[in-house]
């Protein structure tokens, strides 16, 4: 069991890397790795046992969750505040975080569930440079100069609530698809590619404009 736990955070590791490669991270890794290693662990355990993630998630929560978190970057500028939409117990939002120090991030979740989760998250890794909100991005405006979102809505869907709460927003980034192709629906976004040997599967990202 141990040796599987380490080669297993070996495999990690590597994905977190080759996304920080594909994405041309300009940082020290090292404190990367740390935080993001301290966020699964904490991810594994209490953020299971308080339903905030399932029990199966636990044995790819290296590849399918952090290291996918980070792809995010491929599609954000020079942003000094971002908010996570649908944040749950933090996904994307807290490796963005960890991986983007002197950017500020909100975490916006509707659930009060949640929201303590991921506050209680940000206690655990001393991470400063976010904070959590508790709300529903329908009924929201938030002054932002982008989003990210992982498992709200599909972009097609989403872009009308992104428009009411960044209505002086520059970019969002939503997951898109996983496979070969792009995401199928039709919508005014750009769509980026995730080669397979990053996350050792295909992916797809949806960049939204949200100029005025």
């Amino acid at each position: 069991m141990a040796n599987d736990l380490t080669r297993a955070k070996t495999d990690g590791i590597q994905r977190v890397n080759a996304v920080l490669d594909w994405v041309d991270y300009g940082r020290t890794r090292n404190e990367v790795v740390h935080r993001l290693a301290k966020y699964r662990d904490w991810l594994a355990t209490e953020a299971v046992t308080a339903g905030g993630i399932g029990p199966a998630e636990v044995s790819r929560l290296w590849g399918r969750h952090l290291a996918d978190s980070l792809t995010f970057m491929a599609g954000l500028d020079d942003n000094a505040t971002i908010v996570d939409v649908g944040s749950g117990v933090g996904l994307p939002g807290i490796p963005l975080a960890i991986a983007l120090p002197d950017v500020t991030f909100t975490l916006l979740d509707r659930s009060e569930r949640r929201c303590d989760l991921a506050s209680r998250a940000l206690r655990v890794l001393r991470l400063t440079n976010a904070d959590v909100v508790l709300g529903d991005a329908a009924d929201l405006t938030l002054p932002h100069d982008a989003a990210v979102s992982r498992a709200v809505a599909s972009p097609a869907r989403f872009v009308p609530i992104l428009r009411r709460l960044l209505p002086n927003g520059t970019v969002a980034v939503l997951a898109g698809s996983r496979g070969e192709g792009p995401p199928t629906e039709p919508g005014d976004f750009e769509t980026i590619r995730v080669p397979k040997h990053v996350l050792g599967e295909s992916a797809w990202l949806a960049k939204v404009s949200l100029l005025p």
